[in-house]
């Protein structure tokens, strides 16, 4: 099966007088049709901006996307006319955006903005994308659609208007969907019901889902690969099971011993000490993650750790995973050289 969407060492840094910002320095992935792929992560881990990358929303300056390639079905992205890109985001590649009140535009109905989006990609005159609107708040369980479609955002609820959401991104019926946190601040009620909607949603539509989010909960629930990221970097990616079953970077495990379970009985959660480091004071030598490590070496301080590609396809980016590893891949150079 070929990949619908391929990242190949994406480098996205904020540039100013000031400072660079290396918000996202080397991630690499394939996405396969059908399939959800997982973007996991502290706050300021460079999630979100990898996804804005995908799409061309960036502010440029002061983004930058200094190195990599955005293949979508064998076409890179970032080569293409702005028109070109513009045809593909929003139809062929759409983003259900992290807080739809700021999403959504308030002095536009619902329906308006569902049909804005199929008028311009696939030509439909207004009242066929109007009738389309109604039927696709219907499809996302909006009770009584032909009333709501006349709806202003304010007068929806917040998991009403992640729906709204979720039926703008599907109005084209993309091929791939980049969803940017799209249960925060909805209660555990109706996360459960987002996300089981955009499970039946990625059966139906047989699309291939982005997941970005920092809820290790969701990514169980919904994931089939996972990438984790560390201060703009992937510090290790592998199959959901697997990774949940015997992840391999100190963070990964971090992040899952900071989970309640029903299984194991704990006095008290685990937290990963620290901070994440400032990216824009730029990283220090050795690991990003060697100051919160609990099991770091003194190989550690001095030498930034490349990913290691171990068994099963599955990566690592941790000095420990070098016996177990079976070639290594540099997707990133080491601090030093990029220093150079």
């Amino acid at each position: 099966m070929e990949p619908v969407l391929s990242v190949r060492g994406l480098r996205t840094h904020f540039v100013t007088r000031e400072r660079t910002v290396k918000a996202v320095d080397g991630i690499s992935y394939d996405l396969f049709p059908g399939k959800t792929l997982a973007i996991v992560g502290e706050s300021g881990s460079g999630k979100s901006v990898h996804a804005l990358s995908i799409l061309g929303l960036l502010p440029m300056p002061p983004a930058k996307i200094v190195a990599g390639e955005i293949l979508y079905r064998g076409k890179d992205l970032l080569k293409m006319p702005p028109a070109d890109l513009r045809a593909i985001r929003g139809n062929r590649i759409a983003m259900i955006f992290q807080e739809p009140m700021t999403s959504l535009n308030p002095v536009l109905r619902v329906g308006e903005q569902i049909a804005e989006a199929i008028i311009l990609h696939q030509k439909k005159s207004k009242a066929q994308a109007w009738a389309k609107a109604v039927d696709l708040l219907k499809k996302v369980g909006i009770p009584h659609p032909e009333e709501r479609v006349h709806d202003y955002p304010h007068q929806f609820s917040g998991g009403m208007r992640q729906r709204a959401m979720i039926a703008i991104a599907l109005s084209c019926e993309p091929d791939v969907l980049i969803a940017d946190e799209p249960t925060t601040a909805l209660d555990v009620t109706i996360q459960a019901q987002i996300l089981e909607l955009m499970k039946d949603l990625q059966r139906e539509y047989k699309m291939a889902i982005i997941l970005i989010t920092h809820n290790i909960g969701v990514v169980a629930e919904m994931a089939d690969d996972v990438v984790v990221m560390y201060a703009g970097r992937p510090v290790e990616q592998a199959a959901c099971g697997a990774l949940f079953k015997n992840p391999q970077h100190p963070y990964t495990k971090g992040l899952l011993a900071s989970v309640p379970s029903i299984y194991v009985r704990k006095e008290r959660l685990e937290a990963i000490p620290g901070q994440p480091p400032d990216l824009g004071a730029g990283l220090p030598a050795g690991c990003p993650f060697v100051s919160r490590c609990s099991c770091a070496m003194e190989r550690c301080q001095n030498d930034d750790p490349p990913q290691f590609l171990l068994k099963g396809g599955r990566m690592s980016n941790c000095w420990k995973a070098e016996e177990a590893c079976e070639n290594r891949t540099h997707r990133f150079e080491s601090a030093h050289e990029a220093a150079k």
